[in-house]
């Protein structure tokens, strides 16, 4: 066994040890047939205030602008799937939402692996990536074998579904490459037809500013009154696209306890929700990816529903 083969295998199997659902390895290059992609959705404002999604093109596109040297991207899932579902009478959260804030959790997953890897095989420069930075996750997971990038823009596997968290580690170590898989999307358009603000404007093209994730997270204005009776009773992120995708129905519940929802989410009812207090807001949400859209955010989104009730 080689080298390359040996670290590429030491690697797989530590990611594995610390819980990751699965690793996939691409050589670091630049993202040729995202460039246009990424380019026109630019251009055509579909990534509405997120002003932050045209800082940094290059970069995007090319990790070795990220990582000076860089040879390997290391592409890692995380499942998140629940195994419990909230009240039917509630305001919706997005089920990646429902324990602690990913980016943490999944951020010391990676530290601890790159700290394995030098230890192991000596002085391996690189950085960690959890949607933290100018990184096209799902087109490296998708070069890495990991899925393929459905029409809903999210990376689907084959028997498995979607309900997964992508993260990288981007790393100057030369190793063995995966190839990417097929799409089994076919002829479906489950996502594009449930899709309740039609943001999903044709096969693999979301309108990023018309998407309820958008709208209940990242729009900090007043919410749009175009979109109302259309939030579905999202009241932070939204999963339809993902639950009608007829993969997810392989979906299987995950195993890391740092996931696991907090009674009240699960419990509370839309009443429950409307009487929520700013106190009780940072006891139910503390390590919760929530607290992103602050107290008074979730209240204008759940005040906007409130209209669609009446």
């Amino acid at each position: 066994m080689n080298s390359k083969e040996k670290y590429t295998q030491f690697i797989k199997q530590k990611a594995q040890d610390l819980g990751f659902s699965y690793c996939g390895i691409s050589q670091a290059t630049f993202l040729e047939e995202e460039a246009p992609r990424l380019e026109s959705w630019l251009k055509n404002n579909m990534h509405g205030e997120m002003q932050y999604m045209e800082n940094h093109f290059d970069k995007r596109l090319d990790p070795r602008l990220l990582v000076p040297g860089a040879k390997s991207v290391v592409s890692l899932l995380l499942n998140y799937f629940p195994s419990e579902v909230q009240n039917p009478d509630s305001y919706k959260i997005s089920k990646y939402a429902y324990g602690e804030d990913y980016h943490f959790v999944i951020k010391d997953k990676l530290k601890d692996l790159l700290h394995f890897i030098k230890d192991e095989i000596g002085e391996v420069d690189g950085r960690v990536f959890v949607d933290s930075a100018p990184v096209l996750d799902k087109a490296w997971a998708a070069k890495s074998g990991l899925g393929w990038v459905g029409k809903n823009n999210n990376l689907i596997r084959k028997q498995e579904g979607s309900f997964f968290f992508v993260a990288e580690l981007i790393i100057d170590l030369e190793l063995n490459y995966d190839t990417a898989t097929t799409n089994h999307c076919g002829s479906c358009t489950a996502c594009i037809d449930a899709c309740p603000t039609q943001a999903i404007e044709s096969p693999y093209i979301v309108n990023g500013s018309k998407c309820i994730s958008y709208l209940t997270i990242e729009l900090k204005d007043e919410l749009p009154n175009q979109f109302k009776n259309q939030l579905d009773d999202w009241m932070y992120g939204c999963d339809v696209c993902q639950d009608v995708c007829p993969w997810n129905k392989f979906s299987k519940p995950h195993s890391e306890l740092l996931f696991n929802p907090k009674p009240e989410l699960i419990n509370y009812d839309k009443n429950q929700w409307h009487d929520l207090t700013n106190e009780l807001f940072h006891s139910i949400f503390k390590k919760s990816a929530v607290k992103r859209t602050k107290y008074s955010g979730l209240m204008r989104n759940i005040a906007f529903l409130n209209k669609d009730d009446l």
